[in-house]
C-alpha cells in the first residue's frame, strides 16, 4: 500500500553531488528513475512537492520541474490537477523485480492446521482490557521492570494455571515470553550452558520445520523419538541417553493422542533417574471435545517439567504473549538469558491479558470458541462421510486439527499437489516428519480457521483425490 501523507510532503533519500562531473538535474532523474525501476519507491507513491523536494536538496524549484516533466514524458510520474505527483503504475510495473521471490497464491480453502479461528478474536473484550491497563498502571510500571515480566500477570497466570491446567504454578518462577520459539530458546540456551548439547523431539512432531531449525542453530543435536497411540515411546527415548526432550503430553502435535498415564509416570521417573529435564508445550489443551480435561504433565513432577504456554491458540498468534512455568532450579538462568534477550516483554499487553482472565472474559471467550471448534470438527466429520468415506479420521478429542488416513494406493504427495491446483490447501504428515517420509499416506486436516460451509466445499473439491476415485 502507498504511502498516505496529510499535511507535510514526504521525505525521499536522494544524494547529489555537487561536484561531481555530472549536471545536477541528470543526477536528479537518476536517482529518481532507479529508485522506481528498483522498487523502492512503488505504484501509487507519493513524491515531494516541487518546491519541498527543492528545499529538502538545496537546489532551485525550477531544476525540480525540469526533472519532474522529464520522468512525465517518459511515464515514471503520474498526476492530476490538484493531486500530488505519484509513481506511475506502468512505470512500476516494469521494475526489477524478482517473480520467483514472488509468494503463490494463497488457497481459497486451507486446511492449516495450528491456526485458530483469527475472525472470532475478541475484540471488544480486548479493546477493554487495553483501556484498563492504561487506566491503571502505575508510572513506575511503565519503567524496564522485572524481565520476568509484570508481577501482576505472573500472579494471575499462576491462579489460571493451578485451577485450569492442575499445574505446580509460583509467580516467583514464571517468564513472560513472547511466545513458544522464544520460551523455548530461553530455556534451551540455559541447558546448553549446562552441558546438554542433545535434545529429543516427538516423532512426529515439528517435522523439519522452523522449530528444529532454529535449535539446531543453537548447536543442539536433535534426536527424534517414535510415537505411538499412548504418546511417546518412553523406553525408546531412554535408550537415546539424551538428558532434554520437548513434548506435547496434552495433546500430541500432529498426531492427537494423549500422553498415556502410565506413560506419564515413566516419564517423570525416567527425568529423574537421568537428571533429565522435560519441556512441556501446553499448546492448545484448552479445547477438548470427547472427554475429561487431561492436567499437565509438570503437575506431577514440577521439578523436572518446564511448562510452556501461549495464547497464540487461545487468542491469536500475532499477540505474542507466552509464559515459562520454570523449575526452581533453572528460574535463575531463565531469567538472565529473558533480560539479556530483551529485557522484558511489553507491559501494557501484560496487563491488559491480566485483566482479560481476571474479569472472567478469558474464559467465557474459550468456553465460546469450544463450541465453535466443536461444531466445525462435526463438519469436517460429517462432510468426508458424505464425500471420501475411505478417508478415516483419528486425533479429533482435543484442539482444531485431525489426522486423515488415506485409503490404500492414495499417495500423499500427489493429493497434496493436486488439491492445490484446485487451490485447496492440505498438508501431509509427512511435514512432520523428521524424516519427511510420505508413508503411511496421512493428512493434518485443521479446521480451526475455516467456516462449516468452507470445510464443506473444501472437502467436496478433493473427495475423489482423497478417496482415489476419478471425478465423476
Amino acid at each position: 500500500m502507498a504511502i498516505e501523507w496529510a499535511g507535510l510532503g514526504p521525505e525521499v533519500l536522494l544524494r547529489l553531488e555537487r561536484e561531481g562531473a555530472e549536471p545536477l538535474r541528470a543526477q536528479l532523474e537518476g536517482g529518481l528513475r532507479e529508485a522506481i525501476r528498483s522498487g523502492r519507491l512503488q505504484a501509487g507513491e507519493r513524491l515531494p512537492s516541487s518546491r519541498e523536494l527543492a528545499r529538502q536538496l538545496g537546489v532551485s524549484r525550477g531544476l525540480v520541474q525540469d526533472c519532474y516533466g522529464q520522468l512525465y514524458a517518459e511515464g515514471y510520474l503520474t498526476a492530476r490537477v490538484g493531486s500530488a505527483t505519484r509513481v506511475a503504475a506502468v512505470a512500476a510495473s516494469a521494475s526489477a523485480v524478482d517473480a520467483s521471490r514472488t509468494p503463490p497464491p494463497a488457497p481459497r480453502t486451507d486446511f492449516a492446521s495450528g491456526v485458530p479461528d483469527l475472525a472470532s478474536f475478541p475484540r471488544a473484550d480486548w479493546s477493554w482490557a487495553v483501556r484498563e491497563a492504561c487506566r491503571t498502571v502505575a508510572n513506575a510500571d511503565l519503567h524496564y521492570g522485572d524481565p520476568r515480566g509484570d508481577s501482576t500477570l505472573r500472579r494471575v497466570l499462576a491462579g489460571y494455571l493451578r485451577r485450569v491446567r492442575a499445574a505446580v504454578a509460583d509467580p516467583a518462577d514464571i517468564v513472560v515470553c513472547t511466545g513458544f520459539a522464544q520460551g523455548l530458546g530461553l530455556v534451551l540456551r540455559v541447558l546448553s550452558r549446562a552441558g546438554m548439547g542433545t535434545v529429543a523431539f516427538e516423532d512426529p512432531g515439528y517435522g523439519q520445520g522452523e522449530t528444529l531449525a532454529a535449535v539446531t542453530r543453537l548447536g543442539f543435536e536433535v534426536v527424534p523419538v517414535p510415537v505411538d497411540g499412548g504418546g511417546i515411546d518412553v523406553a525408546a527415548l531412554a535408550r537415546t541417553g539424551v538428558r532434554a526432550v520437548v513434548l506435547t503430553p496434552a495433546h500430541q502435535s500432529p498426531t492427537g493422542v494423549v500422553l498415556a498415564p502410565d506413560r506419564r509416570h515413566a516419564l517423570a521417573a525416567w527425568a529423574e533417574e537421568r537428571d533429565a529435564v522435560i519441556v512441556e508445550d501446553d499448546y492448545d489443551a484448552e479445547f477438548r471435545y470427547d472427554r475429561e480435561p487431561v492436567g499437565t504433565l509438570q503437575g506431577i513432577a514440577a521439578g523436572r517439567v518446564v511448562l510452556l504456554g501461549t495464547v497464540s491458540k487461545s487468542l491469536a498468534p500475532a499477540m505474542r504473549l507466552g509464559w515459562v512455568a520454570c523449575p526452581p532450579h533453572l528460574t535463575a538462568g531463565i531469567v538472565e538469558e529473558k533480560r539479556l534477550s530483551d529485557r522484558g516483554s511489553p507491559v501494557l499487553d501484560q496487563l491488559a491479558l491480566a485483566r482479560l482472565i481476571e474479569s472472567g472474559r478469558y474464559d467465557r471467550h474459550l468456553r465460546r470458541m469450544r463450541g465453535v471448534y466443536a461444531a466445525r470438527r462435526q463438519a469436517l466429520v460429517d462432510a468426508l462421510a458424505r464425500h471420501a468415506p475411505a478417508v478415516r479420521l483419528t486425533g479429533l478429542a482435543a484442539g482444531f486439527h485431525a489426522v486423515a488416513h488415506l485409503p490404500a494406493g492414495v499417495r500423499e504427495e500427489g493429493v497434496v499437489a493436486a488439491a492445490r491446483e484446485r487451490s485447496v490447501g492440505l498438508y501431509g504428515m509427512s511435514a512432520f516428519r523428521r524424516s519427511g517420509a510420505t508413508t503411511p499416506a496421512q493428512l493434518v486436516m485443521g479446521f480451526g480457521n475455516l467456516g462449516e460451509r468452507a470445510i464443506e466445499e473444501g472437502v467436496a473439491a478433493v473427495a475423489d483425490l482423497l478417496s482415489g476415485t476419478p471425478a465423476g
